[in-house]
């Protein structure tokens, strides 16, 4: 008989009953593995949306505005009197008198000097003798020539001393003009003794007083300017335009002008001409503005400023001051295409305030242009575009935790 089984041993385990066993395990050890990667790959991607959205530059775009079809444009100018003309002595002496200081109005052709200068008197006389002599001299050689002119056709006289008689008529009455301009000349020097008025005007400086000695001629050595005098019944006010406003700036065009001494008061003027030519070194034109002065408020070497008026041709766009780059190329703005994308634009500028400036070429009305681009900026670079109100982050970025509290492992 066979022996009885023991309990202690066991039946063996079946193929499939162990196939459904290493699956379950190798089901368990997936799952158990699955639970502790996809917390790591979504963190990791987490961190990497965040480090991406970190990385780009945060800004804000406008569209530019557009320009006003009339502009004024505001300059510097330069106040000169209508007629400006330093008065000098032309002939030597000393000042015997003087009649207007400065400030004083005179008219044209009034008095304004006596010099005194005897020198010149002096050498009057004496070319008034050597012109009666010399006309005494001429008369005798023509009474002369009459004589002996006449005795020849009865050949009482010579041809030859008819002829020398002649020839000395012609040369006494040469010597007798030669004495008159003489006399004219010094004549002349003696009214120069007498300085008057070459226009109505204004006295602005007075260089000389009585017994001063005066030196004929401007620039000459020793010369000195006696007066001053100034036209001020009209200005010229000489303004430099910058070549790009300069086609808008021909005459005829209005312009005011306001001083620091009359805040609330404006002169009004016109452009009467220009140089028509650009100033190589400033690039501008120079234009003269003629402003009426009835009231004589208006004074020569007043710093004023000028307001044009001026009508635009071709219509500008006005962006923010800091809205520009200055790179080696050239002038450009950073615009927003396709929403994300940084698009770097060369463009042309007019005025430019400090604050905002003219855009007259390289824009267009719709162009998203950013209003603080970073310096670093690269054209095709990605950007987001934020609002102007908002306070920063990073839209879907996870929230810093709040280092306030105290973390899951222990307290503050």
């Amino acid at each position: 008989m066979s022996e009885p089984m023991r309990e202690d041993e066991k039946k063996p385990i079946s193929g499939r009953k162990a196939l459904i066993m290493v699956a379950l395990v190798v089901v368990i050890a997936a799952v158990v593995a699955i639970a502790g990667i996809l917390p790591r790959v979504h963190a990791q991607k987490s961190l990497r949306q965040h480090t991406d959205a970190l990385a780009l530059a945060d800004v804000v775009v406008k569209k530019p505005q557009m320009g006003n079809p009339s502009e004024q444009l505001v300059l510097p100018g330069n106040m000169f009197a209508w007629v400006d003309s330093p008065i000098y002595a032309r002939t030597n002496g000393y000042l015997e008198k003087w009649y207007f200081d400065i400030g004083a109005h005179v008219r044209k052709g009034q008095l304004l000097a006596v010099i005194a200068s005897p020198e010149v008197d002096q050498e009057l006389a004496q070319a008034k003798e050597d012109l009666a002599t010399a006309e005494a001299s001429a008369g005798y050689a023509n009474k002369q020539a009459q004589r002996y002119t006449a005795l020849l056709k009865s050949n009482a006289v010579t041809t030859q001393d008819t002829q020398n008689f002649v020839s000395q008529a012609a040369s006494t009455s040469a010597a007798v003009k030669s004495a008159q301009a003489n006399v004219q000349r010094l004549e002349a020097m003696v009214g120069f003794e007498k300085i008057y008025a070459p226009f109505t005007g204004i006295i602005t400086a007075r260089d000389v007083d009585t017994g001063t000695l005066i030196n004929a001629g401007a620039g000459a050595a020793g010369a000195e300017e006696m007066f001053h005098m100034d036209d001020e019944r009209v200005m010229r006010v000489y303004v430099n335009v910058p070549q790009v406003d300069s086609p808008m700036c021909g005459p005829g065009t209005p312009a005011s002008l306001t001083l620091e001494q009359y805040p609330a008061q404006s002169f009004e003027g016109k452009v009467a001409r220009t140089a028509r030519a650009i100033d190589p070194a400033s690039r501008t034109l120079l234009v003269e503005v003629d402003v009426p002065n009835p009231h004589g408020l208006l004074v020569p070497g007043d710093y004023t400023q000028v307001h044009f008026n001026l009508h635009v041709a071709h219509p500008t766009l006005i962006i923010p001051a800091a809205a520009l780059l200055f790179r080696q190329q050239g002038l450009k703005v950073a615009t927003v295409v396709n929403g994300d994308t940084a698009k770097l634009v060369p463009i042309t500028i007019g005025q430019d305030d400090g604050r905002v400036v003219q855009v007259t070429q390289g824009l267009a009305a719709d162009d998203e242009v950013i209003q603080s681009p970073p310096d670093s900026i690269i054209d095709g670079e990605k950007v987001r575009v934020v609002s102007p109100n908002s306070e920063g982050g990073v839209p879907g970025a996870p929230a810093e935790p709040n280092r306030g509290q105290a973390g899951p492992e222990g307290g503050q």
